[in-house]
């Protein structure tokens, strides 16, 4: 019998795991989880079935001024448990079990609820009451607290949809195509320094906001400090999380642009500041000097969805793929061009994302920067 060779350290080059996609209706239409699902699929070999996942937005118009929470348990007691908080800490106006499929490959899911819920109303003499910063803490508390418990998603008229296998696996579990909105996104995982946990698949989400992100950035330890200085709990210790928290950070609690967010984690270096007009070099200094552990550094291509709209980045060396297309309203990103043209074949202005410049686009607003 042949013997057969087994492969060794240096024989395989993986120049870049995971996938990512986003498609996008500028018009505000929704569509259904059919042509995410399509592009996530055709990049099947950027994953290794640790993680797939799928944000959606514009899923929930009945309840669209609700705080929708998925929650996943791993134990009776933990939905025990979190429900009683809940009932504590919020409004419950509904509950109950996110419809899924059995699929071959989709191995021990936890038990995966939904839950809509606004806070409760603020005390009587008490000013400045802040729904975001209630959620989020009651969010962490969750996650941290309650074992077996973990909050997959909390924003309002938007859901994550996620857990251990092939992205496509992932959105027959959870019924993709059931679902109609405004702006997907989706994510092959393949997982560098951690293991494939239902909870640590992309995308990572916080509010209204949800990452996807392939890539490995070497400044995780100086973000991760700096965000936790503002009350963040960096639990699962992954890049995706500390570039969520980031993300929150500077623009709903700093206000800032999600351009100008973007910019202060992939700015611009000091050889190109000191080409600028002075006034624009002495904006730009600033903000790198005042945000410094906001810097994220290393290769990284990411989409960061919102209320808003998309948002997509790439590392200023530019050492993640990413592209973009559009169609009428219909703007497309991926990780691969192909992967755009198998749900638009007649796709337009197809490029690749800037390394460093962030590509924004809003509803009903083609202007980009």
């Amino acid at each position: 019998m042949e013997q057969r060779a087994s492969l060794r350290e240096g024989d395989v080059r993986i120049p870049s795991g995971c996938a990512i996609a986003g498609i996008m209706d500028r018009s505000g239409a929704r569509h259904d989880g059919s042509d995410i699902l399509a592009s996530i699929a055709l990049m099947h070999d950027r994953s290794n079935g640790l993680g797939g996942g799928f944000a959606a937005y514009g899923i929930y118009p009945e309840y669209r001024e609700l705080y929708a929470f998925h929650i996943m348990y791993e134990a009776r007691e933990s939905r025990a448990r979190t429900e009683a908080y809940l009932d504590e800490h919020f409004v419950v106006e509904k509950q109950e079990r996110i419809p899924t499929e059995r699929v071959p490959g989709i191995e021990n899911p936890p038990d995966i609820w939904r839950y809509f819920l606004a806070p409760p109303p603020a005390p009587p003499g008490t000013d400045g009451f802040d729904e975001a910063e209630h959620t989020m803490r009651h969010v962490f508390h969750i996650n941290a607290a309650v074992p077996g418990a973990f909050v997959a998603s909390s924003g309002k008229d938007m859901g994550a949809f996620k857990g251990v296998g092939y992205p496509e696996d992932i959105g027959a579990f959870y019924r993709i195509e059931d679902y109609r909105a405004w702006l997907w996104t989706a994510h092959g995982r393949f997982p560098t320094n951690t293991p494939g946990w239902w909870g640590g698949a992309h995308p990572f989400t916080l509010l209204n906001w949800s990452i996807v992100h392939n890539g490995e950035i070497s400044s995780y330890d100086a973000n991760r400090r700096y965000v936790e200085q503002f009350g963040y709990d960096c639990a699962l210790q992954t890049d995706t999380e500390v570039i969520t928290y980031l993300f929150d950070l500077l623009i709903r609690r700093h206000g800032f642009s999600r351009e100008t967010a973007a910019r202060i984690m992939c700015a611009p270096a000091w050889d190109a500041i000191d080409r600028m007009e002075p006034e624009r070099a002495a904006y730009e200094e600033a903000l790198r000097c005042v945000y410094a552990s906001a810097l994220v550094n290393g290769p990284m291509s990411v989409i960061l969805g919102s209320d808003e709209g998309l948002l997509a980045l790439n590392d200023r060396l530019k050492l993640r793929a990413l592209m973009a297309g559009e169609k009428g309203s219909m703007v497309y990103l991926a990780s691969e061009q192909a992967a755009i043209e198998i749900v638009c074949p007649d796709v337009e202005n197809v490029r690749s994302i800037e390394g460093g410049v962030p590509f924004v686009v809003r509803l009903d607003d083609r202007k980009e920067a």
